[in-house]
């Protein structure tokens, strides 16, 4: 009886489990992206590319004063044979974005464009005189340069959107609304005839003579009214 009426010993609470390292790991998140959001607010695209801009022009100078017009260069034909094959991958990729309709392709597109203008540039300064000149003002006049406009434009072109059948549609161009179905012809009123000759009018009815009133009339005896019988 002891033993069954013993009381049983106090179970102790499990303690949670400690979370103080994930709350410094979130705090440490949050701290690294405010200093990242205060270093890009500071540090804008504008500022640096002003100030590279900038640095370029005392190093055309130092260019032009310190490299000799002429060198002899090693793996000359890779060289080109590397620009070809980027104007290449970009002239495929450009006409495959935009044969999905992909905005991407302007992307493509003004990276194709300078690689060809580069290309025409190149081509002519490093020719030699006489015919490999002229080939290469040739080249550069009628494909490249023209090409390098081509993808300018698809680049600087205004930006369209997908369509129900795929194509990019320009903004600002309402699409076509289907043919109004013709209304249906009124039916026609009848045609009122014209209208008939008006009745005859009834013949008036002439009075009678006034009525004479008869004589008055002279009321009865009172009537008695009768008693009921009683049975004896």
């Amino acid at each position: 009886m002891t033993a069954q009426y013993a009381p049983t010993p106090a179970t102790v609470p499990a303690t949670a489990p400690a979370t103080v390292p994930a709350t410094d790991a979130r705090a440490a998140r949050k701290a690294r992206k405010a200093r990242c959001a205060l270093l890009r607010r500071r540090i804008r695209p504008e500022s640096v590319l002003l100030a590279s801009g900038a640095a370029l022009v005392p190093w055309l100078y130092v260019l032009a004063r310190t490299v000799p017009s002429t060198a002899q260069v090693g793996h000359w034909n890779t060289v080109w044979v590397g620009l070809d094959a980027l104007e290449a991958l970009g002239l495929l990729s450009t006409a495959a974005l935009r044969r999905r309709g992909d905005d991407r392709h302007r992307l493509t597109a003004a990276a194709t464009g300078a690689l060809l203008v580069v290309d025409a540039w190149f081509d002519t300064v490093t020719a030699a005189p006489g015919g490999e000149l002229a080939v290469a003002v040739a080249m550069a006049a009628c494909a490249e340069l023209p090409l390098a406009a081509l993808c300018t434009a698809l680049a600087l072109g205004r930006r369209g959107r997908r369509t129900a059948t795929g194509t990019a549609a320009t903004p600002g161009t309402p699409e076509p609304l289907g043919t109004p179905e013709p209304l249906g012809t009124p039916e026609p009123l009848g045609t009122p005839g014209p209208p008939g000759p008006p009745g005859p009018l009834g013949t008036p009815v002439s009075p009678g003579p006034p009525t004479t009133p008869g004589p008055p009339t002279t009321p009865g005896p009172p009537v008695t009214p009768a008693r009921r019988p009683t049975t004896e």
